[in-house]
């Protein structure tokens, strides 16, 4: 069996193995990783060799903490990165480099188009029907997207809505509400199949498919970090929050969407949305408006240079090919909305 894990902002661990009589065997870790003294890596090897083969990664992540040389330092490698890649390899895991990814960038399209869509080519992923994707929004107007369990009263403030136009959605994935505006926000879901996360917590799946972005920033000169559960964070602030949907059906698959701020009405967003204090000081802040720090500001880019960019570092990491929505996905999509998406019913579900 083998498992790969990147470590997130550190470096690949590889591990084969084997198991026999329901314990691990075999066990040979890799990696380009920087690991001191040179005999950590045989403790790590020895520590993991005739484990349970059901140990999760709390539990293998102490034996090789207990087995390790006092001395020892790592450099891009932890003890947990190792027992999550043994994990991957128990779990069967698939890696980006299986896949031939696709890419949709198109038009801009509504808000509720757009919550229709991830359901669909999700699910379209999960049933083996579409390779793995990439799908780069569009916004045709600005709107206010909500957590799938998010009440609509205790968010969104009505008359700020009306009086600045913004049309109101709920989303089929957790987390909190985002506000947005075409132009000033870059948004992305990656719909990708269940096995390319096998093994991994939920918290660590955010770090895994949040990875590439965060190459991408860096080559764009942000140095930027995932802040558990679902942020983006620079030294600057949060310039992005994630959110995931899982999909059953077929092989499964995993919806993963982020959405970053370009640039932002910080005073538009206050009129629009309700910002607790509970949630500005659980951010460590006293000020909405210091909680986001824009792409603009940070690269000094057009936004359309931000967004090539990002594709460009995720086609240069993982092959990507240009593709579409098919005429389908779109009818499809289209009956979503007209049944849920766009409805008081789906959208007040939490009052």
């Amino acid at each position: 069996m083998h498992g790969e894990y990147k470590v997130p902002g550190g470096k690949l661990v590889v591990v084969d193995l084997d198991v026999e009589g329901g314990a691990l065997r075999n066990v040979r870790v890799a990696g380009d990783f920087f690991l001191e003294p040179d005999e950590a890596i045989l403790a790590i090897d020895a520590a993991l060799e005739g484990a349970p083969a059901n140990t999760d990664t709390a539990g293998l992540a102490a034996r090789i903490d207990a087995a390790l040389p006092a001395s020892t330092v790592m450099l891009g490698l932890s003890s947990e990165g190792v027992a999550v890649a043994v994990r991957r390899a128990l779990a069967h895991a698939t890696e980006w480099s299986d896949y031939d990814w696709q890419l949709i960038h198109e038009a801009p399209q509504s808000p509720a188009l757009h919550m229709a869509l991830d359901e669909v080519v999700t699910a379209e992923v999960a049933a083996g029907r579409r390779p793995p994707t990439l799908r780069v929004w569009e916004w045709d107007s600005p709107a206010v997207i909500i957590g799938s369990f998010q009440s609509l009263r205790n968010e969104v403030d009505p008359a700020g809505a009306e009086r600045h136009g913004v049309t109101v959605v709920r989303r089929v994935s957790g987390g909190g509400a985002m506000f947005v505006e075409p132009g000033n926000t870059i948004t992305y879901s990656l719909s990708v199949p269940d096995a390319l996360v096998s093994g991994l917590s939920f918290a660590d799946s955010y770090a895994y498919l949040d990875d590439w972005v965060l190459g991408a920033l860096g080559e764009m000169g942000i140095r930027a970090w995932y802040q558990p559960l679902n942020d983006i964070a620079t030294d600057a602030g949060k310039i992005a929050g994630a959110a995931q949907k899982r999909v059953v059906g077929g092989e499964g698959a995993v919806l993963h969407h982020v959405t970053m701020s370009y640039d932002i009405d910080a005073d538009k967003m206050l009129e629009v949305l309700r910002i607790g204090k509970e949630k500005l000081s659980d951010k460590g802040t006293k000020s909405a408006k210091k909680r986001v720090d824009p792409l603009r500001r940070q690269t000094g880019l057009a936004r359309e240079a931000v967004i090539e960019r990002m594709i460009d570092s995720f086609r240069t990491r993982h092959g990507l090919t240009r593709g579409k929505v098919t005429d389908e996905e779109m009818a499809r999509a289209e009956e979503l909305v007209r049944t849920k998406f766009g409805t008081e019913e789906w959208t007040a579900r939490v009052p």
